[in-house]
Order: structure tokens, then C-alpha cells, then sequence
């Protein structure tokens, strides 16, 4: 796949476009996108990530790379996101498909070194996804990295680090009353990127 392809190019125009006109439109969360991974086992899992960073090459979310999502990302590279972007007229909904890498190492401790002082911590004290027994054992762990990393900067831990969602797949949802509703469809199959529309 090219990331010259012109439908290519103009399926991220039309993401740039909508992701624009919701923050305009006041939407609250507009980077906000379910995120859907499935296990060696096939069991589905869906959760709200944030977007973090998009451009020709994909889109960048960052987790803990032991979660439930890292692991399923691990042992099946594959995702789909969707963005609901109510605050604009149509409804728009965007669904993209596609293959996950890791982000570089530098990448992943730039976007680290943005995020507030008790997010970089939360980032080392939580086993995210794992049983907790009660809610202070979760403090205690703050509380402990909060005083390991008093007076210093605090830094990346080897396991939370960045996605980047390579699509080969977008469909564009405009929302028609009557349920008579708008669906483009871009999809990149053996390295060619093709366009069409799908019936409501």
C-alpha cells in the first residue's frame, strides 16, 4: 500500500474534515474512539481510547502494553476504532480497520513526557486489567512510586507504550432520517485502495 494512493489521501482528508468540524461543533471528547480487539480465542473486547496523534501512516493510541488490549494486540495485530461524533448534524459515525504496530520507543517517551505528573504515575502504579482486592491496595502503589520518584522526573515504564493503527479501512456514516442513511466505504485490498458505498 501507498501512502500516496489519492483515495488513500482522500479518505484521511475526509477524517481530518469531521474531526475538525466536531471540535468546532463543541463536542466534549472529539478524539474519543471505541477501541475493538479480539484474544487468541476469538473473544471480543471494546473499550473507549483516546486518539493521540494521526497521519498518513495511522492513527496513535497509548496503554499499558500488559492490558487486556495489549495483550489481544500482541498475539492478533489487528483492530477497529469508531468515532461517534454526535454534536454534528448527520451523526457522523467513522469506522477504520486495519493492522497494529508499536510505536518507536522515542515516540512513545515524547508523548509520555506531555502527560501530567499523576498520570506518569498512575502509568507505574496500576496493573491495569489485572484483579485489584480493594481500592488501597491501588493507593498504596501510588503512594510508593509517588515517593520512589519525589524530587525527579518520572520515567516511561517499559510496559505502557503506543499503538499505531495502520488502516486498511474506513467507512464514512452520515445519518438520513428514516434510517435512510449515507455509508462510503474506502478499503485497501492487495495493495489497492478502492471506493464505494454500502446500502444503509
Amino acid at each position: 500500500m501507498s501512502i500516496n494512493d489519492s483515495l488513500h489521501a482522500e479518505a484521511l482528508r475526509t477524517f481530518d474534515d469531521l474531526l475538525e468540524q466536531a471540535r468546532v461543533a463543541g463536542d466534549p471528547e472529539p478524539t474519543a474512539m471505541t477501541l475493538a480487539t479480539a484474544d487468541p480465542d476469538g473473544r471480543l473486547s471494546a473499550r473507549v481510547v483516546l486518539l493521540k496523534a494521526h497521519d498518513a501512516r495511522g492513527l496513535v493510541f497509548y496503554t499499558n502494553t500488559l492490558s487486556r488490549k495489549g495483550l489481544a494486540l500482541a498475539v492478533n495485530p489487528r483492530a477497529a476504532v469508531l468515532f461517534h461524533w454526535k454534536t454534528l448534524r448527520d451523526q457522523v459515525q467513522v469506522r477504520i480497520e486495519g493492522l497494529v504496530e508499536s510505536v518507536s520507543d522515542t515516540e512513545a517517551d515524547a508523548y509520555f513526557a506531555t502527560r501530567p505528573r499523576e498520570s506518569q504515575l498512575g502509568a507505574w502504579a496500576s496493573l491495569q486489567s489485572e484483579a485489584l482486592p480493594d481500592r488501597s491496595a491501588f493507593e498504596a502503589r501510588y503512594a510508593q512510586f509517588t515517593q520512589q520518584y519525589e524530587g525527579r522526573d518520572v520515567p516511561r515504564p517499559r510496559h505502557w507504550s503506543g499503538y499505531r493503527l495502520v488502516p486498511d479501512a474506513f467507512e464514512f456514516w452520515y445519518g438520513v432520517p428514516y434510517r435512510l442513511h449515507e455509508r462510503h466505504v474506502y478499503r485497501c485490498v492487495d495493495g489497492v485502495w478502492g471506493r464505494g458505498l454500502l446500502y444503509p
